[in-house]
């Protein structure tokens, strides 16, 4: 049996009847959630020192270069920092998981709901200096795996919109692989993006 990962991604089977009307509405009920997510991955906000110092990382959406410089110099990984990538990252994941027709209930923005993110706080002093410079180019295969995994996501959702207005259920096994493309992905943006561990993703769907 392999190695378990140090993060990954989960979601509630819905095991009921989902509802039809925000199914087939989906496409349009996401969009004042998402409108919500992209102000707060490119939103304008002030430096105003105190317990609000760091506002201006949080308009950049990610924090990712200055967790670079931290981790190459001084080999820290703030813990404030870590809070707002991984809250930031699940809320991301509950609204795909919304999109992806996985659950019916609307994305909120700080409960995990159906969506459950495993992000541990690393352990900044283990993780190699030198690496967060090339995880990017090392990422490259995962990324090019995950374009055509996304594009197959697409067609199982598909899929699975019929499947929901004609019986009311997700079929489990469209389900789980739809889930596991995302757990995929948020494994190589944990490594590559959120820099959290040195560890490499598996090319594996599955836990």
């Amino acid at each position: 049996m392999s190695e378990e990962y140090p993060v990954s991604l989960t979601v509630d089977y819905p095991d009921r009847k989902l509802n039809r009307l925000t199914t087939f509405f989906r496409a349009f009920m996401i969009i004042p959630i998402y409108i919500v997510f992209m102000l707060l991955l490119g939103g304008s906000y002030s430096y105003k020192g105190g317990e609000d110092a760091g506002a201006w990382v949080a308009g950049l959406g990610f924090v990712f270069l200055p967790l670079v410089l931290m981790i190459l110099f001084r080999k820290k990984y703030p813990q404030w920092w870590y809070d707002w990538n991984y809250n930031l990252i699940k809320f991301c994941y509950r609204i795909e998981s919304y999109l992806y027709l996985l659950t019916d209930i609307y994305p909120s923005t700080d409960e995990d709901q159906a969506v459950h993110v495993e992000l541990p706080y690393p352990n900044a002093a283990s993780l190699n200096r030198w690496l967060p410079l090339v995880k990017w180019i090392l990422a490259i295969p995962h990324f090019i795996v995950l374009l055509f995994l996304g594009i197959a996501s697409w067609i199982v959702v598909i899929i699975a919109w019929f499947a929901i207005l004609f019986t009311g259920n997700y079929p489990k096994g469209l389900f789980e692989f739809v889930v596991n493309v995302l757990r995929w992905s948020i494994r190589v943006y944990a490594y590559a993006l959120i820099l959290t561990t040195d560890k490499y993703p598996p090319f594996r769907l599955g836990i």
